[in-house]
């Protein structure tokens, strides 16, 4: 009865909720929530450099979020580079000097806070020509007027960013009198226009107040209260904000120190000054401000200005808005057309049947060309317009484990019989694909790579990934001695599509995608290593293959062939150092990160052919029962490997919790990862149960799981995987869900047009299909050629 319920309920939501309706409900997302952020940013303050200012909250200790952007945490040399030859100048009380330091410290992490501290300090770096001072003026009157008079009149140069603020002190001296405020309201009003013309040319920023902790306040301190402080606050507000001239000079107001301070100041050791922490977050606040529009970080999405279109980009997008208009146009008089023939046959009186034929394979081209370019214009919107917010990662175990759980009951839910209960089966592999895949979607949103048991764990599975490519190929291959250039046109056609229209669509370099290059290259390697004299694989009608020994000396020599390279990191850049191929795989002029996850899974590929190779012995010599609940092995044997496939596995994860950083971890990754691998392997396949069914749910994530990997990278991440996509602000939970859903179903999408254009694009006659491939690489250099011209005028 049970399962009998089990079964009906499945089919009742597969029956209410397939795979149409879902896009269908998908789509309407989109167009809602797109026309949604259009009306915000439009009508409602769209500016990320104020979001960054003045909203945020804490993700978790020192972790500041400012509302819908991303903050970058700046290195020396790119300080260095921002403030080249400039001018920086804080203006205020005790609180700016702290503001002052944190922000020199950034530069120089060894500066001291020492020396009078009611005095001017000056700091300079010679290797940049910059020079950064702080002047105190604790209080806003006549003397900081005159300060700021001097600036607007005189001929020398003036700052290029000026940072103020001063309040507290006012308040201390005059021991919280309304004079005082009303004479703060007064002198402000008369520096205002001062700073309102130095605004026309300089970056000017007023801190606001931050809150003070009453209880640790000394006696002479205690007239500064929170409420008092309050009122200059809104003072403050009522004149920089009232003034015309200000929305068109845009002196900035730092409300967000103040918000970061409410939930600090309890850390104070004065109760009045900010603990460091809490500084340094406001120092790279302003950091962010200032030098995001000079050096453009991929992980800074707040006050980071829009990329302008490359010229690979704009006849992209040309060339979709052809497609999309002539298949709008096609399509309607093809419906004409057909409406036309059907009708009623007067003669016999019977209605004609409407004209249900098949799409031409032109008519298919078009419809998934469209369909295509809508959504790369969602890609995008997601990624590059500045459209949709953006937020920082920030790990803590909950986020990666709780929806790890999730993600098992439902694989465990979602089950079924095999058709087939071979070792490593086409179900099998699918579901094993899947469920890594969502691990991987799981680590990445969660920014597990933090946690080094979880990255290592991870590095498995993409190694993993690479096993599975050296088993499938060489099987394949062994199996059937097809080499001819259609089936190498299919596989690259199929692994690299996607990543080739984002490349020209998102303005990113092939390499940035690292999987499909990695994937794309050891397929090359299989086919040559296996295709080269003699040809492995089927050799006559009865079905017999190459000599074992032919196999295992190629498999030898590409052992040695990845020793070598391994050995010598200049010379495997040499080797890919000529264009076009440097162009394929270089990553921001250089060929290191290549280098990196070459390595990082060298033998991995090379693994899954020995294991296909000696399972292909193993089957052969009948060694194996694959029946239908049977053991692998012999009930012994099999109780032995599957103990031992146990214990090599909690090795490994023990191994990973007490490596020491990731550096030593990888360097013995490529030689250990095979035995988590192969202990998997036997943990699924030994036990006849076990290996009779599957999870119809990991499956199906399984089938798109290339499509999954490459489309996290914009619309699901963002700012190229540094950050999150935030389509539902203020609701985190939610906000996952939506974009989850939007993600996985767009994938499911490109997957089929795919499928559909690689029918259409790779003929089965060889010859046809090299022809075309060689206008395919006659296109694909024109692209590279154009893409090097544009790097180099830029």
């Amino acid at each position: 009865m049970a399962a009998q319920a089990y079964a009906m309920g499945r089919r009742e939501i597969n029956q209410h909720f397939n795979i149409r309706n879902a896009k269908l409900l998908a789509i309407s997302f989109v167009l809602v929530l797109t026309a949604g952020h259009g009306i915000h940013r439009s009508y409602g303050g769209g500016d990320t450099c104020e979001w960054l200012l003045s909203s945020g909250r804490f993700l978790g200790e020192n972790v500041w979020q400012p509302n819908g952007c991303m903050m970058h945490k700046y290195k020396i040399s790119e300080v260095k580079s921002c403030l080249m030859n400039k001018y920086v100048t804080f203006v205020g009380d005790s609180r700016i000097r702290q503001l002052f330091y944190s922000f020199v410290k950034i530069l120089n992490s060894g500066t001291k806070e020492e020396g009078n501290k009611h005095e001017n300090i000056s700091f300079e770096d010679r290797s940049t020509s910059l020079k950064i001072d702080f002047l105190w003026y604790p209080e806003v009157n006549n003397s900081m007027r005159n300060c700021f008079k001097a600036w607007t009149e005189a001929a020398q140069l003036k700052p290029h960013l000026i940072v103020v603020g001063a309040a507290t002190w006012s308040i201390k001296i005059h021991n919280g009198s309304t004079e005082a405020l009303t004479q703060y309201k007064i002198n402000l009003t008369s520096i205002t226009p001062l700073l309102e013309k130095l605004a026309e040319t300089n970056d000017i920023y007023w801190v606001l107040q931050d809150p003070v902790y009453e209880d640790l306040l000394s006696e002479n301190r205690k007239m500064i209260t929170n409420q008092r402080i309050g009122l200059y606050n809104d003072v403050t507000l009522s004149i920089l904000n009232s003034s015309a001239r200000n929305m068109a000079a845009k002196v900035k107001i730092l409300r967000a120190s103040k918000l970061i301070a409410e939930e600090t100041i309890a850390g104070s050791l004065d109760g009045l000054h900010l603990p460091e922490t809490t500084r340094d977050i406001n120092a790279m606040i302003l950091m962010n401000s200032y030098c995001n529009k000079i050096v453009k970080p991929i992980d800074g999405s707040c006050c980071l200005p829009r990329s302008p279109l490359s010229l690979i980009q704009k006849l992209t997008g040309c060339f979709f808005i052809i497609c999309i208009l002539s298949c709008i146009v096609v399509t309607y008089f093809c419906h004409s057309w057909r409406k036309s023939k059907s009708g009623t046959d007067v003669e016999s009186g019977e209605e004609k049947k409407p004209a249900t034929a098949s799409l031409s394979n032109s008519e298919k081209l078009l419809l998934s060309l469209s369909k295509l370019g809508l959504i790369m214009g969602y890609f995008y919107l997601c990624d590059r317009a500045d459209l949709f917010m953006k937020e920082q990662k920030y790990y803590t175990h909950s986020t990666f484990f709780i929806p790890l759980v999730y993600i098992i009951v439902l694989g465990v839910f979602y089950n079924e019989n095999t058709k087939e209960t071979t070792v490593l089966n086409r179900e099998q592999t699918d579901e094993w694909k899947g469920w890594m895949q969502l691990i991987i979607l799981i680590y990445h949103i969660s920014g597990a790579s933090t946690f080094l048991p979880v990255y290592m764990h991870v590095r498995v599975l993409v190694a993993a990934y690479l096993f599975q490519t050296g088993y499938g190929h060489f099987s394949y291959f062994w199996k059937s001695g097809e080499y001819g250039i259609s089936r190498i046109c299919q596989i690259l056609f199929r692994l690299n599509f996607l990543v080739v229209v984002l490349c020209l669509v998102m303005d990113r370099p092939y390499q940035f995608y690292y999987f499909v290059p990695l994937v794309t290259f050891w397929f090359m390697v299989i086919y040559v290593t296996l295709g080269i004299w003699p040809q492995t694989g089927k050799k006559d009608e009865n079905g017999s293959c190459s000599p074992y020994w032919e196999v295992v000396f190629k498999l030898l020599g590409l052992f040695l062939c990845i020793c070598l390279l391994a050995t010598s990191q200049s010379s495997f850049e040499n080797a890919f150092s000529v264009w076009p191929i440097s162009k394929l795989f270089e990553w921001q002029g250089s060929l290191h990160e290549w280098w990196f996850r070459w390595k990082l899974d060298r033998f991995a590929v090379l693994h899954g052919m020995v294991f296909a190779l000696l399972y292909g012995a193993l089957k052969k010599g009948h060694l194996l029962s694959e029946g239908k609940g049977e053991t692998l092995f012999a009930p012994r044997l099999s109780s032995f490997l599957l103990f031992t496939s146990v214990v090599a596995f909690l090795t490994y994860s023990i191994w990973c919790a007490s490596c020491k950083n990731k550096t030593e971890c990888n360097e013995l990754h490529p030689y250990f990862s095979v035995l988590q691998i192969l202990s998997f392997i036997l943990i699924r396949n030994i036990p006849g149960y076990v290996r009779s069914v599957y999870s119809s749910f990991f499956a199906w994530f399984g089938k798109i799981s290339l499509e999954l990997f490459i489309c996290q990278y914009h619309i699901w991440l963002a700012a190229d995987t540094k950050g999150i996509l935030v389509l539902l602000p203020g609701n985190p939970v939610l906000n996952i869900i939506v974009s989850t859903f939007i993600f996985v179903l767009v994938a499911h999408e490109i997957s089929q047009i795919t499928n559909d254009l690689v029918q259409i694009a790779i003929p089965k006659d060889n010859y046809i299909a090299l022809k075309r491939l060689l206008c395919v690489a006659i296109f694909l250099l024109g692209i590279l050629a154009l893409s090097t011209v544009e790097q180099l005028n830029k």
